[in-house]
């Protein structure tokens, strides 16, 4: 993996372009097999327990009409969030983009690492903005250690691997191929695997049990993300499944939360709504099970330490966009990755970004700037199940074609030139605009397609460079007349 911080502070994975890093995906079977198993049974609880609410389709309306007032008032909201956590005790940074917030938690970490100035470490709970900003290899570079301790993040850590789905970050990993990792690399990291090691998921989870517990109990500080925060009480929000985000949240001395400015809610009732939706959405469940919730900081339970780092990374930009800002309304359920017919074959590597599957096709662009991610908006289908399934109701397919037409606006303004596929389309359109010329390609196409399709009325190669579109689908030959033909000469018979 290859980091590009050289854009405002904002980290970009160098990896290739979609297309060509989807058409490596595609052809490692393994993947394919353990994506469609893993998203397949997903998406049959999330089914189950969505099915299961009456009023379901009334509590998505509430979520966005949630979201798009926040949206419209934010930095009311942000300033009220502050103001709230600094009266509980808890102190807020602000950081303009990734470097900004790499550099605040660093010091931080320093500052609370003790009496043991040589051996400064950190534990961490799930983040996908710390991800965003490429924390744990920030701090690798201050010689700070960072843990991750949820289960799929800990996979993903010891076999120095890349997440490739928001909710399952190792989902492209097998029982084996993860006792492999755990035997091979645990050891590296702190205490190792037992010998006997099998991949029965219990014997699993006990080795990172173990594993992990060393971690929680001698480590001075914990580093979180945050769900929600309610910006009337200055609560912050944090759901999980395993456990260990309560270890981190409740057993060291400092606890660090680095969160996007979109998180914030206005009010603690909010929160009803959204810890409905989240959890059916994610992972089919009815309710997490463990929701953490904190105030500031209070004496003699907990960290005794609290900061807030509000991270902006390119959303105040995002926010401009009255189309694509619906995007930051995602409050990471994964639930269009798991509907998504691209990514179940592709998995989340080839979209390059922390963000994959459809919210990543639409996310990244805004967040990384159109230009270095010009190929995510056409890494889809346009079916519309990512929007189906969105428990806040993103549109994600509005977005995409919003932003191709901003991909081929800055691909044409880039050029002297205008390419071929331009000026197709402005020939496309002087046809389309006369009747004269468009009756003349119809008869003309109408020869072609006869003479290409034979007696089967299917055009298997398209010549010259139409021969790419027909690559890997038939193209069913024009019809013998066109409609506007046919309605002169029947309409009388009407």
């Amino acid at each position: 993996m290859t980091e590009d911080t050289d854009h405002d502070g904002r980290v970009w994975l160098g990896t290739p372009a979609f297309p060509e890093a989807a058409r490596t995906a595609l052809a490692d079977t393994r993947l394919r097999h353990n994506l469609r198993h893993a998203t397949t049974t997903i998406r049959t609880k999330r089914l189950d327990a969505t099915g299961e609410v009456p009023h379901w389709e009334e509590l998505r309306e509430a979520g966005a009409a949630i979201k798009r007032r926040t949206a419209r008032h934010l930095a009311t909201y942000l300033e009220q969030l502050e103001a709230s956590v600094t009266a509980a005790g808890g102190t807020v940074h602000w950081a303009a983009d990734a470097t900004d917030a790499n550099r605040i938690v660093a010091r931080l970490v320093r500052a609370a690492g003790g009496p043991d100035t040589e051996r400064h470490e950190v534990v961490k709970v799930k983040s996908m903005a710390t991800q965003e900003i490429g924390l744990n290899e920030a701090l690798a570079a201050a010689g700070i250690t960072a843990y991750e301790t949820d289960l799929a993040e800990l996979i993903v850590q010891l076999g120095e691997d890349r997440p490739s789905h928001i909710l399952v970050p190792a989902i492209h990993r097998n029982r084996a191929e993860i006792r492999e990792i755990f035997a091979e690399r645990m050891g590296e990291w702190g205490r190792a695997a037992p010998d006997d090691l099998t991949d029965d998921p219990k014997a699993l989870a006990e080795a990172a049990r173990l594993h992990l517990r060393e971690k929680f109990l001698t480590t001075r500080v914990a580093i979180s993300g945050a769900n929600f925060a309610a910006a009337d009480t200055g609560t912050i929000a944090v759901v999980e499944s395993e456990g260990n985000g309560r270890m981190c949240l409740t057993l060291p001395e400092t606890l660090i939360t680095v969160m996007g400015i979109e998180k914030v809610v206005p009010t603690f009732t909010d929160l009803e709504v959204f810890l409905q939706l989240l959890p059916r959405s994610s992972t089919g469940e009815r309710m997490n099970p463990y929701t953490s919730l904190w105030t500031g900081v209070t004496p003699g339970d907990g960290p005794q330490d609290f900061h807030l780092i509000l991270l902006d990374n390119g959303r105040t930009d995002v926010l401009k966009d009255t189309v694509g800002r619906q995007a930051l309304a995602c409050i990471r359920c994964s639930a269009c990755l798991n509907v998504c017919p691209v990514y179940e074959r592709t998995g989340g590597h080839a979209y390059g970004s922390v963000y994959p599957g459809p919210i990543g096709a639409v996310l990244t662009p805004q967040l990384a700037g159109v230009r270095r991610a010009a190929s995510l908006p056409f890494a889809s289908t346009l079916c519309g199940a990512c929007y189906e399934a969105c428990p806040v109701k993103i549109d994600i397919p509005e977005i995409l074609v919003h932003l191709r037409a901003k991909a081929v606006e800055a691909k044409r303004d880039g050029r002297a030139l205008p390419t071929p596929e331009a000026l197709a389309m402005k020939a496309a359109a002087t046809v389309l605009d006369s009747p004269g010329l468009l009756a003349v390609a119809q008869r003309a196409g109408a020869a072609g397609g006869r003479l290409l399709g034979g007696r089967g009325g299917r055009i298997r190669r398209l010549p010259g460079p139409l021969a790419g579109w027909s690559a890997t689908r038939d193209t069913p030959a024009p019809p013998r007349e066109s409609f506007r033909t046919w309605w002169r000469a029947h309409r009388e018979e009407r």
